[in-house]
């Protein structure tokens, strides 16, 4: 049980050492480029050489990082150091700050840990957020259409269902709903059909600069045994 091992549990405080401060090196570095100095941007406030790596630092990265809630006994064990009471300390003192800072999140005993949330108060605009995720989901019939137009755009409904082999209509309006695919134009034949194409979303959400970032359909076919 958690209440029984207090102070006597992982109570020997080792002195916190950063490893991911760099070693002096005895090499020169690069000079910078007049290119880089131009991609400074100097009204930013600039971070801190060193960031001092004591208890209530880890203990904010870890939560910041963790997907569940960790129990003092947990936390103490990651950063290895500090007793249960230290670790419930270090948990109040970060919260103050918090405060005092006006930050939006806290952490909060939950489930038999502690857990980085946001206030109650932003639960609105979070329930956005995970509306437009759950919008943003395609499956695959939906990842197939799209494809289809990526590559073959500008490209009629028709032409998609022919590699398809099925209707695809209400996944196109489905694809337009979120913004993935637009009507860019119409064809020059008979019954001058729409001519679908991907939109900057598309390129935003799948991380491209450019529809020239897609994989060659070469790369895309599997290899012969």
């Amino acid at each position: 049980m958690e209440n029984a091992m207090t102070e006597n549990t992982l109570d020997h405080q080792e002195p916190f050492e950063n490893p991911a401060q760099p070693r002096q090196q005895e090499q020169s570095q690069p000079q910078e480029s007049d290119a880089d100095v131009e991609d400074l941007q100097p009204d930013q406030p600039q971070e801190p050489d060193r960031i001092e790596a004591n208890l209530e630092t880890v203990l904010e990265a870890v939560l910041f990082a963790s997907d569940e809630p960790l129990s003092a006994i947990r936390l103490a064990e990651i950063a290895e150091a500090g007793t249960i009471k230290q670790i419930r300390q270090a948990v109040k003192t970060l919260n103050e700050k918090y405060r005092n800072a006006g930050c939006v999140f806290r952490i909060e005993q939950i489930a038999g840990g502690y857990r980085m949330m946001t206030l109650p108060m932003f639960a609105p605009w979070l329930d956005k957020l995970l509306r437009v995720r759950s919008d943003s989901k395609l499956s695959p019939a939906a990842l197939e259409t799209l494809a289809i137009i990526a590559y073959k755009q500008p490209v009629i409904r028709a032409d998609i269902e022919t590699v398809r082999g099925v209707a695809c209509g209400e996944i196109i309006r489905s694809l337009m709903y979120k913004a993935l695919v637009k009507i860019v134009g119409r064809a020059e034949v008979l019954g001058r059909p729409m001519l679908y194409g991907t939109t900057k979303k598309f390129l935003d959400v799948f991380g491209l600069s450019d529809l020239k970032d897609l994989p060659k359909v070469e790369e895309l076919k599997a290899p012969q045994a």
